[in-house]
């Protein structure tokens, strides 16, 4: 089975040794998206200390712009925002920001209702507090 690659450059760079998607057959593997900036180190929505800690941080922006990556990445891999079947949502903080994740991403997904999972967890490798992993099905071959 082909294999295919793809990176965008409106998405933030992959923080190891990975691609932003994988096409494998008719289905496109994202690896995991965080709302990092593309064009900078910046992360809406964070406020960090001198140490790099986080001080403060907005949950709402943090979605908004995880899902435009999210958007970038498909785009960039001949893929739509419909395309999408599953979705796993990492949080760090589950107690304080689902609600509003759950506000927010039902803005971006009223039209396509992929599977989704939401998991709590200790922490992301970069200071954020959200982590999308999405996997879309290609109805034909792009």
């Amino acid at each position: 089975m082909t294999t295919t690659t793809y990176n965008s450059e409106k998405a933030p760079k992959p923080v190891g040794l990975y691609p932003h998607a994988k096409k494998v057959g008719n289905l496109l593997f994202l690896s995991g998206v965080g709302p990092r900036s593309a064009t900078s180190t910046d992360i809406p929505g964070v406020e960090l200390d001198s140490l790099g800690n986080i001080v403060n941080y907005d949950i709402e922006a943090q979605c908004h712009s995880v899902f435009q990556n999210v958007r970038a990445i498909l785009e960039a891999s001949n893929a739509s925002w419909m395309d999408l079947v599953d979705v796993t949502v990492f949080l760090t903080n589950m107690d304080d920001d689902f609600a509003t994740y759950n506000k927010v991403y039902a803005q971006y997904f009223n039209d396509n209702q992929p599977c989704r999972t939401t998991v709590e967890i200790n922490k992301l490798p970069t200071p954020i507090a959200i982590e999308l992993k999405c996997i879309a099905h290609l109805k034909e071959e792009r």
